[in-house]
């Protein structure tokens, strides 16, 4: 039974956390155009939600490697998700040359890392919008502002978005994305730590995610 309950809390994590990384990770440069990956850096965010809920959420460059001629950045997400404790997750990104995207997939829980699939088109189909001006994806300039967060001030350009509708306060100096603040109806994000000795949380052995065996290891006392 312990070790069905295990495998379910792992599978209800990996459920969990792809969309979470959908949101946080590839998704990020469309609304801020900057990519300023940087090994070894990174930032720690407070997320908040409509329900008043606070959690904390790592995103760091902890590696890079060659995909197809072109550079590619392993960006890692460790989260902490009330179901199954602590995680981490990372994409092989790649910015530049005519297939643009996450590459590959990792996912660490419960001590366990799997390679995930990639098959999901918002996945892996983002970062073809990195790189673009706000202007031109939906949002506008507000200007340039100077933020104080918990991890310091910052001289911000403010953008405001439609597609979400959001408040987005963005600098160079943060690596990978850029973001500072962002601001919605229903939630809110904001800057507490920068990260210059960032490493991978990833330990392995990586093994091919199969929830299908995972579930049938669980049978078994």
């Amino acid at each position: 039974m312990r070790m069905g309950r295990r495998i379910g809390v792992t599978l209800a994590a990996v459920t969990l956390a792809i969309p979470v990384w959908a949101q946080f990770g590839p998704r990020t440069p469309q609304m801020n155009g900057i990519w300023h990956p940087v090994v070894g850096a990174g930032a720690v965010y407070e997320t908040s939600g409509r329900d008043g809920s606070k959690n904390e959420m790592e995103i760091a460059v902890v590696g890079t490697e060659k995909v197809d001629g072109q550079d590619g950045y392993w960006i890692e997400m460790t989260f902490q998700d009330p179901r199954g404790g602590s995680g981490a997750m990372k994409t092989l990104t790649v910015m530049g040359g005519p297939n643009p995207g996450a590459k590959r997939m990792i996912m660490q829980m419960n001590g366990q890392a799997f390679e995930m699939p990639i098959n999901n088109p918002r996945m892996s189909g983002q970062a073809r919008s990195a790189g673009k001006d706000l202007s031109k994806g939906g949002g506008e300039r507000v200007g340039t502002e100077t933020i104080t967060t918990p991890a310091g001030s910052f001289e911000c350009e403010h953008y405001r978005t439609t597609d979400p509708p959001s408040d987005v306060w963005v600098s160079a100096k943060i690596s990978p994305w850029g973001l500072v603040k962002s601001q919605s109806k229903d939630s809110s994000l904001v800057l507490t730590r920068v990260i210059t000795d960032a490493k991978t949380k990833i330990t392995g052995p990586v093994q091919p995610f199969d929830p299908m065996k995972m579930m049938q290891q669980g049978q078994h006392p």
